[in-house]
């Protein structure tokens, strides 16, 4: 139950935002890997099991966990719960982005693609909410919400984008999966991304930086949609590492 078992299982599971917390400054890594352990925990719950009640089973356990947490009571021993539950009791996390974004993953036990139209307000739900929630642990006011929902959003559809060509084989893709719909998705994300900038962060800006390579992917995608198709869409992770030395290294995102 300690931040290092938090940081060891984003390393394995997330290098990406793993990079992400280890480019933050020390304070805010207590925040980030124990939200982004969580993360994954809830994500992976619906896909754990082929009983929806099951399914249902874990993921109300982690609304628990927040609720109760936040609430005052001691957390579980349990190696994520324990430290995410720490933050709550503090106060130094907030329960209801945590709250949405479980419950924005019960879409995830219905086993159906999505509606194009659909997919918006899921990833707003997932990923916009973790982004917001990381944000704000780290002290972005809430009149910013709706901006990091947005470039959350952008980030989550990139992410989404590169595990398509998988997800469709699990029935979890598209329903109307064409290089026309991905080119409209990609674009629709690329002008959340765009009008997220236009707003000035502060404190939360090395939570965001888990978004700063959604916007070469999206690019990516919207030029050649059969990349996405064809499970071409990843960035080499040198281009990855330059770009989060870059946004670090110039205090943006």
């Amino acid at each position: 139950m300690s931040l290092q078992a938090c940081a060891e299982m984003v390393e394995r599971s997330d290098p990406d935002r793993f990079r992400v917390a280890m480019a933050a400054p020390p304070p805010a890594r207590e925040i980030l890997f124990p939200l982004y352990a969580f993360n994954l925990e809830v994500a992976r719950a619906p896909w754990r099991t082929r009983e929806p009640m099951l399914a249902e089973m874990r993921l109300q356990w982690w609304r628990d966990v927040v609720e109760n947490s936040a609430a005052g009571e001691t957390p579980p021993a349990h190696e994520v719960a324990g430290p995410l539950g720490a933050l709550l009791n503090a106060g130094r996390l907030d329960p209801a982005p945590l709250d949405a974004l479980i419950e924005a993953r019960r879409r995830d036990i219905e086993r159906e693609p999505f509606a194009p139209d659909a997919l918006r307000p899921y990833l707003e739900g997932t990923a916009g909410n973790l982004l917001w929630a990381g944000a704000g642990g780290l002290g972005e006011p809430e009149s910013s919400r709706p901006a990091i929902i947005q470039a959350g959003y952008a980030s989550g559809l990139a992410t989404w984008l590169l595990a398509l060509p998988e997800l469709a084989t699990h029935g979890r893709g598209l329903a109307i999966l064409t290089p026309d719909t991905i080119h409209s998705l990609a674009q629709d994300a690329l002008a959340a991304l765009s009008e997220s900038r236009r707003t000035r962060f502060g404190p939360g800006i090395p939570a965001l930086r888990a978004a700063s390579l959604a916007a070469a992917m999206l690019k990516a995608a919207s030029r050649d949609p059969d990349a996405v198709l064809h499970g071409r869409l990843a960035l080499p992770e040198g281009q990855k590492r330059l770009r989060l030395l870059w946004v670090t290294l110039r205090g943006t995102w």
